[in-house]
């Protein structure tokens, strides 16, 4: 079969005046990821010939944020179909497939695309595709009306809707797929005569219908295609998508103590038969080896952990740190850009940044990797098999040789040799009988003034 070319466009120049941001709506975060990059990630899966995202004006982050795929600019705020209009420059003459998604719609699944292609491939060759959705209340959403053959005749919106027609639970969620040889004509036709003045996409299958051309519904869940307007409506789709995320994880093998107070990112990978404790936060870039442990209220970003780690709880893992089989990191212990090497322990009340801990080595609580003189940032090499005692402050640059023991109480500022011992504060003083005679001054003194 012949390759057919496909092209996606993404409608991303809303202002979401309702979200009360200075950021591009389409730039608000869900698990990490900006909406417009969950379009663009399940868009990226169809291996499409062209993708367009259409921008307002002053819109550089968005456009930075899309980079390499193009942009095309909506001058004016015209409507859905206008919207599409400003990406014709960019798909001159082309005559494939064409899906037309939204920016602020970032749960629509790869499947979802393919079914809306696959339908508009299909025998009939309808001219438009829309996808429609069965909510549990159909509200105020436009209705798809389908003919006796059951194809798509109109879409009416509600309040043009008669009574028969509102009982239709059948409702329009919005993507579109097009016969691009086709389309220019159809959206070029669509006019705005109505109370707004805009062109609406919608008005697409009524003039595709008179014109004699089938038109088809292809149905999808109505939490795949929950759109964001307003901060509540973002939260609502950070929940859903944190549902499916967490279900995945599981089903992968992982268990999750408490799901819903457990929050994933996108990217986030979790190994086989780990095991995450409530109140765990994974930010970016975090990729967990089989049989680790996280404990509760960690808070982990930017990490690689290997097989059978032990973490927190209550630990913080940041961007650079990358976590050996077999590592404890216990309570209170922040891990910033630093090698933590196979079996070593840190197990309470430490800071361990710009820094490499040799395998087997042992932090002792309170030890602190001075890392930072106000204008540079210095590395501690660790080396295997060394003990830090606790309460220690290690100043970088510095050097702790394999099986080398550090005092509890130390201020090192030079290297240690390997097997050696460094203990680096005050003397300690005995004076006999002092803290006697200090209380009996004491008691006495406050005698003479009663």
């Amino acid at each position: 079969m012949a390759h057919r070319p496909l092209a996606c466009v993404i409608l991303a120049a809303g202002k979401g005046t309702r979200m009360k941001s200075d950021l591009p709506k389409v730039l608000h975060r869900v698990a990490g990821r900006p909406m417009v990059g969950h379009v663009l990630a399940a868009v990226k899966t169809l291996d499409p010939d062209h993708v367009v995202v259409v921008v307002g004006p002053g819109m550089d982050s968005v456009a930075a944020a899309v980079a390499p795929y193009p942009t095309a600019v909506q001058h004016e705020q015209r409507g859905t179909a206008d919207a599409v209009r400003a990406a014709f420059g960019l798909l001159e003459g082309f005559t494939g497939d064409v899906i037309v998604l939204y920016g602020d719609t970032p749960l629509v699944t790869p499947d979802t695309l393919r079914a809306l292609v696959q339908a508009r491939r299909q025998a009939s060759d309808p001219a438009v595709v829309v996808l429609g959705m069965r909510p549990d209340d159909p509200g105020a959403y436009g209705r798809l009306i389908l003919n006796a053959r059951g194809g798509l005749e109109k879409i009416v919106e509600y309040l043009d809707a008669s009574e028969e027609e509102r009982a239709v639970t059948l409702c329009n969620a919005g993507l579109m797929a097009f016969d691009g040889a086709r389309m220019f004509d159809l959206i070029g036709s669509v006019g705005n005569d109505n109370a707004k003045s805009e062109y609406y996409l919608t008005d697409v299958v009524q003039i595709a219908r008179r014109a004699g051309m089938a038109c088809a519904v292809v149905e999808a869940a109505p939490a795949e295609v929950v759109g964001v307007n307003s901060r509540a409506e973002l939260a609502e789709v950070e929940k859903l998508l944190q549902r499916r995320l967490r279900k995945a994880a599981m089903d992968n093998g992982a268990t999750l103590i408490d799901p819903d107070s457990t929050f994933l990112s996108v990217d986030t990978r979790l190994g086989r038969d780990v095991v995450v404790g409530p109140g765990c936060f994974f930010g970016a870039g975090v990729t967990v080896g089989d049989r680790v442990e996280i404990k509760p209220y960690c808070h982990l970003e930017g990490v690689r952990i290997d097989s059978g780690a032990v973490i927190g709880p209550y630990a913080r893992l940041r961007p650079g740190a990358e976590i050996g089989p077999d590592v404890h990191i216990g309570n209170f212990v922040e891990v910033k850009n630093a090698v933590i090497e196979a079996g070593a322990k840190a197990n309470h009340l430490t800071y361990i940044g710009d820094a490499r801990v040799g395998a087997k080595a042992n932090i002792g609580a309170g030890t602190i990797t001075c890392n930072y003189d106000g204008f540079t940032k210095s590395r501690t090499d660790i080396g295997a098999g060394a003990f830090i005692g606790s309460n220690s402050a290690l100043v970088a640059p510095v050097v702790i040789g394999d099986g080398a023991i550090v005092g509890a109480g130390s201020v090192v500022t030079m290297t240690v040799e390997a097997d050696a011992l460094a203990v680096a504060r005050g003397s300690q003083k005995l004076y006999a009988g002092w803290a006697k005679r200090f209380r009996e001054r004491k008691q006495n003194e406050k005698a003479k003034k009663a």
